[in-house]
């Protein structure tokens, strides 16, 4: 991995840049990390704002999912939604620098120290939540995250993996899977299985109250079936790597 060697070399680098293949860079957007990071010793994780093509802002900070984030996720009620709003996964979008849970990786920079404490980013999620298994293991370690929005980067949201909030589409086993790793991971099986019981018993919800409503279906398909099938109840409670579908394909088949 590029950023063990880096780390390893006798050069070593100040800070490691993580930058999507789905943006586009701003002028000024890095050198604001850099400078904010260099005025900032104590703090390990910077993230920028992220902007669609025409400027709209994405989210880009984020509190850590919990059982009541998960909850709300999938029961979709605006009077839940704001009993729960203290603990809402994503964060009103500031116009200052503030810290955060965690922030995108679309662009994200780390403090070489950070990599020092804790590692390079898991290489066994394939992606998603890697972001997010960083910066909460960053914090554990006693390195807040900050927002910077001075460096404003635009993403092409879901260019890479197709995911989008705008195009509604089945959402990939990678994803389920990315998920399932980073709460058994990090919380363990008892609050896994909450967290995922949560999400389904509200969805489940959902599903009934839209249809007797009668309102449009604007979720990606078989969601509910895919999140039963993809829980610690079906798929167990072990800590499995997260494999890109693509080798997956080309690997030899076990005889």
């Amino acid at each position: 991995m590029i950023i063990r060697a880096a780390i390893a070399s006798s050069d070593q680098p100040e800070y490691v840049l993580l930058l999507n293949a789905d943006t586009i860079v701003r002028a000024g957007a890095l050198s604001a990390l850099v400078k904010f990071m260099d005025e900032n010793p104590k703090v390990g994780i910077g993230g920028s704002r992220l902007e669609a093509a025409d400027g709209t802002v994405q989210a880009s900070l984020f509190r850590f999912q919990g059982v009541a984030t998960e909850l709300d996720r999938g029961l979709g009620l605006g009077v839940v939604s704001k009993l729960l709003s203290r603990w809402a996964a994503v964060v009103p979008t500031p116009k200052a620098r503030c810290e955060a849970d965690w922030v995108c990786g679309a662009s994200m920079i780390i403090r070489r120290q950070v990599i020092e404490a804790i590692g390079p980013l898991d290489e066994d999620y394939y992606t998603y939540f890697d972001d997010i298994d960083y910066c909460l293991n960053a914090k554990r370690a006693g390195w807040p995250v900050w927002y910077v929005p001075e460096s404003r980067v635009i993403h092409l949201e879901g260019a890479s993996t197709g995911i989008t909030q705008r195009v509604v589409k089945r959402r990939p086993a990678y994803w389920f899977e990315a998920r399932r790793r980073f709460f058994l991971k990090n919380y363990g099986a008892f609050y896994t299985a909450l967290v995922d019981a949560a999400f389904i018993v509200g969805f489940a919800l959902w599903r009934v109250r839209r249809a007797i409503q009668r309102k449009p279906d604007l979720d990606p398909p078989h969601m509910l079936a895919d999140a039963i099938r993809h829980s610690v109840f079906l798929a167990g409670f072990k800590v499995k790597p997260v494999t890109n579908p693509a080798l997956e394909a080309i690997a030899p088949k076990q005889v």
